[in-house]
């Protein structure tokens, strides 16, 4: 039998290409809304019921109240909004993070998907600090950037039409950004990050870096231990890559033309004397930081491939 999936925000940029990939699915019939009932909530609040899966394309707000419209229902949860990703109840869709992770995903009802740059901070740093190779006291520092596809439709008008003479943006110049609270609960640190987000010209892509002294008096390990233990984290993993200590790339590069991927590639980049290092995430926003998450978690949930429909 067909699962029933409904994508509520298919409209948006990360609904149209988890729509995109669900096209031809043989597994899945997809609940379609027309324009107008899109913004009718009774209409909203019976496809959510009538499917197996929703996957939630929304505003923090919408996705709250999507989530009540299936209440007493037995429709299975994956929202992609931020709403989740500390709350209680949810389970958090990176399954790769740590042991278990997969298996909690798979029996979860209500699943979180992991935000783009925190995909890149966690995959480096969680693993690390869950060794006490890292210390989970320490003053993180995340500078990023990414394409402009991150901010969704607005910022897309801005950046291709609007302004499209912007070549690099700072943001979030408060030190404040609705993804602190998920890098440090999930990464298990005990104070917020320093988080430094900028968006390039170009339309997908991201980088996510996170340099450090390697002071052994204060708990960091040296750069090849901490090499070695996310090579072993994520040697039986098929999207996510770390690259060889020693043969660092000369540059890392987001370009406009950058094609779709699912993929995550780590980088452990130490200094010539080992006293620095520079982790080192790169991925696709949309991708492993968005739709691509989602399907892969849509599969694990439904007990299929789980990487059908993804770009490894």
């Amino acid at each position: 039998m067909m699962l029933k999936l409904f994508i509520d925000g298919a409209a948006g940029t990360t609904g149209l290409e988890i729509a995109e990939r669900m096209a031809g699915r043989s597994e899945f019939q997809l609940i379609s809304l027309n324009d107008a009932d899109r913004k009718s909530v009774s209409a909203r609040a019976a496809a959510i019921q009538d499917a197996d899966f929703v996957i939630l394309c929304l505003p923090d707000a919408a996705a709250r109240e999507a989530v009540a419209l299936g209440e007493g229902a037995s429709t299975r949860f994956i929202d992609a909004s931020s709403a989740h990703r500390v709350a209680d109840g949810w389970t958090y869709g990176f399954a790769e993070l740590r042991k278990g992770q997969r298996e909690a995903i798979r029996n979860a009802r209500l699943v979180s998907n992991p935000g783009c740059y925190p995909t890149g901070f966690l995959a480096l740093v969680a693993p690390l600090v869950a060794e006490d190779l890292l210390p989970a006291d320490h003053g993180f520092i995340v500078n990023a950037v990414s394409g402009y596809s991150g901010g969704g439709k607005e910022l897309i008008q801005r950046m291709q039409v609007d302004a499209p003479d912007i070549g690099f943006r700072a943001y979030a110049l408060g030190l404040e950004h609705k993804h602190l609270p998920e890098m440090q609960v999930h990464a298990g640190l005990s104070r917020s990050p320093i988080f430094a987000p900028a968006v390039v010209r170009a339309f997908r892509g991201m980088l996510v870096d996170v340099p450090l002294f390697l002071d052994p008096e204060l708990g960091f390990a040296d750069a090849r231990t901490l090499h070695e233990a996310l090579s072993d984290h994520y040697a039986a993993e098929p999207l996510v890559s770390v690259a060889p200590i020693d043969s660092a790339p000369g540059e890392l590069l987001v370009s406009e033309g950058d094609a779709a991927t699912d993929g995550l590639s780590l980088y452990v980049l130490p200094s010539a004397d080992g006293s620095q290092v520079r982790l080192i995430a790169m991925l696709d926003n949309l991708g492993k930081g968005a739709s691509g998450a989602a399907v892969q978690n849509l599969n694990i949930m439904a007990g299929l491939d789980e990487l059908a429909g993804l770009r490894a």
